[in-house]
């Protein structure tokens, strides 16, 4: 880990945003024209753009919502959920209720010489359990992603994706999978026994009141999993809220929300084959969007929340973007940042 750049801590002089965001103002060197035009760039060429948030230093510098939206108004997560998921399994090592290590805690899989049995969470996490999952969005093409949330799987989407063959030795092969996720979800579940609601209120208690995030609606399954892939509908202030959890190492107001190192872990990047096309990965964070050291949590359609170390930066933004605009996006949050990197002193 000592290879990882430094997370930075909150300025003294900086309130936590608990109850509300301290007020910050641009750097006073960056460019502000094109700045400007970046941000009317993000505001009508990638679809629709719902909300722009950047959180300098531990201060709220900068806000921008399209129509229909604000400040309090819910977005829509997607796989953003996926960093929630994670923080949340954070909690439960901390609490030693588990040990990502281990065999995972799936009853599918405990059948006398099943190879899945010997999938870790740590591999869930990495998205290296070798299990075979289509994670794709058109409904047109085969799609474990679509079957698991709005068909066959949506009752149980936990027993959906752990249901799933070995496409792959564990460990041997990298592939981006929603299914894994909810397997996790249900571990944690299964680890606390607590479902539904009963879950909802530890999310609650152990995540989010402690950093002031009051939106958060989570969506749970049937069978009482939180759909930890996808759904989690939070206001982009409160993601920002849970960037700078991450920003923080974990830390809020001088308590360690998540274990020490978590927050790291999260941004080792894990193994991937070399036809990966998609970018970096940590566990269940994305790496590498915001610049050297930087990490994201991504989800469909274009929502992100990018932690970016070496600016104490968070960087968030919700909306609707077409698959065939994603890539230009994602080149516009990068090139955003660095012109915050190149005003830097």
């Amino acid at each position: 880990m000592s290879t990882l750049p430094n997370l930075p801590p909150q300025p003294r002089d900086t309130p936590w945003p608990t109850v509300d965001w301290p007020k910050g103002d641009l750097p006073s060197n960056l460019d502000t024209s094109a700045f400007a035009a970046a941000m009317d760039h993000g505001f009508s060429g990638f679809g629709e753009t719902h909300a722009v948030v950047m959180i300098v230093g531990g201060r709220l510098v900068y806000e921008r919502y399209g129509p229909n939206h604000g400040p309090d108004i819910t977005c829509m997560s997607w796989s953003k959920a996926k960093s929630i998921t994670h923080a949340l399994a954070g909690i439960l090592v901390g609490d030693g209720l588990l040990d990502i290590e281990a065999p995972a805690d799936v009853p599918e899989w405990q059948t006398s010489g099943d190879p899945r049995g010997t999938i870790t969470t740590d591999q869930l996490l990495r998205m290296s359990s070798g299990l075979s999952f289509a994670e794709v969005y058109e409904p047109e093409k085969p799609s474990d992603t679509i079957a698991m949330l709005w068909g066959e799987g949506s009752e149980d989407v936990a027993n959906y994706a752990a249901s799933r063959p070995l496409a792959y030795t564990p460990d041997s092969y990298w592939s981006y999978s929603s299914g894994t996720t909810n397997i996790v979800s249900r571990i944690l579940a299964r680890r606390l026994d607590a479902y539904g609601e009963d879950f909802h209120v530890f999310m609650r208690e152990r995540l989010f009141a402690p950093l002031g995030m009051t939106s958060p609606v989570p969506k749970f399954d049937k069978a009482g999993t939180f759909i930890g892939s996808s759904f989690c509908f939070t206001t982009a202030r409160d993601f920002a809220r849970f960037g700078l959890l991450y920003l923080r190492d974990g830390c809020w107001e001088g308590q360690h929300i998540l274990p020490e190192n978590w927050a790291d872990y999260a941004r080792i990047p894990t193994w991937q084959q070399d036809d990966v096309v998609d970018g970096p990965y940590g566990a269940h964070w994305w790496l590498g969007i915001g610049g050297p050291g930087s990490f994201s949590a991504n989800g469909h359609e274009g929502q992100y929340t990018v932690v970016v170390p070496d600016l104490d930066m968070v960087f968030v933004r919700h909306g609707k973007t077409p698959t065939p605009q994603r890539e230009d996006l994602k080149a516009w949050v990068t090139d955003t940042i660095n012109l915050f990197r190149s005003s830097a002193p």
